[in-house]
């Protein structure tokens, strides 16, 4: 199978997982393993460069609710409140990120981390699944400056390959008393920033492998990353506020289990 064709599933599949709670970063790492791609410094920077596609799929969809929020921040409290705890909620990933940035991906970026941290996160999201929950917050627009804080303090969790951003930060919203839609529409705004700090910063330091080869299987995988998270940002929430996440939560499990029974074999 060529790189190409390796790039663009690989793209597919960031699109995919991105922002559903089953980690997409973990799921990159696990397919390059056994797809045996770029198993190298550009492996693991082409995880990360090839978000940028699912930036703009999220981007095109909320650009009108952006654009009201940005032009009535100046007017608007309630406006100005939510860009402020955006801020707030993407400030500890961006902290801890810039500064163990080199440490996670020479550590932390381990396939074996990847199997344990989705069967782990698969059997927290049954348990949040199945708790009875009375929500305070329906409205991202809501929620208060401290539960921001909190949300980003648990979103630098999912620097660990497998736990999931858009996991960390739904529950972690959940259980401070927002209800599913809302927890899931605050993931998909936290991650504009955090995604595109995350880019720009792999970007700087690892300008120098961006050769006319490896920049074209970027290039694919970010087109196909665009298309995928254009479906699923736009089905997701509607999905879980109808059924929550079992679905996603048994589908870390079995991953993560399938995983670790093929490295069990030297696969």
């Amino acid at each position: 199978m060529g790189d190409l064709i390796k790039a663009g599933i690989l793209g597919l599949v960031e699109g995919l997982t991105e922002f559903l709670p089953v980690s997409s970063t973990g799921h990159l790492l696990m397919l390059q393993r056994f797809l045996g791609f770029s198993d190298d410094e550009f492996g693991k920077t082409f995880v990360v460069l090839i978000q940028l596609g699912a930036i703009l799929a999220i981007l095109s969809i909320y650009f009108g609710k952006l654009w009201r929020i940005f032009t009535g921040m100046f007017s608007d409290p309630g406006a100005r409140r939510f860009v402020i705890g955006v801020l707030i909620a993407f400030l500890p990933a961006a902290l801890i990120g810039a500064a163990l940035h080199s440490v996670i991906k020479a550590y932390l970026f381990n396939v074996w981390v990847v199997c344990f941290t989705l069967i782990a996160g698969g059997a927290v999201l049954l348990w949040v699944d199945d708790l009875e929950f009375k929500p305070k917050y329906k409205d991202v627009m809501h929620f208060s400056l401290p539960m921001c804080l909190i949300i980003g303090v648990c979103q630098c969790l999912a620097m660990i390959p497998g736990v999931s951003r858009s996991g960390a930060t739904i529950v972690s919203a959940m259980l401070l008393g927002a209800d599913k839609r809302s927890a899931a529409e605050f993931s998909f705004f936290l991650a504009m920033p955090t995604m595109a700090g995350a880019f720009t910063l792999d970007l700087i330091k690892n300008y120098d492998q961006m050769t006319s080869s490896n920049i074209l299987l970027v290039g694919v995988g970010f087109a196909c990353s665009f298309v995928a998270g254009f479906f699923v940002v736009k089905t997701f929430l509607d999905y879980v506020s109808r059924h929550g996440f079992a679905l996603f939560a048994w589908w870390r499990v079995i991953v993560g289990s399938i995983g670790l029974v093929l490295l069990a074999v030297g696969f």
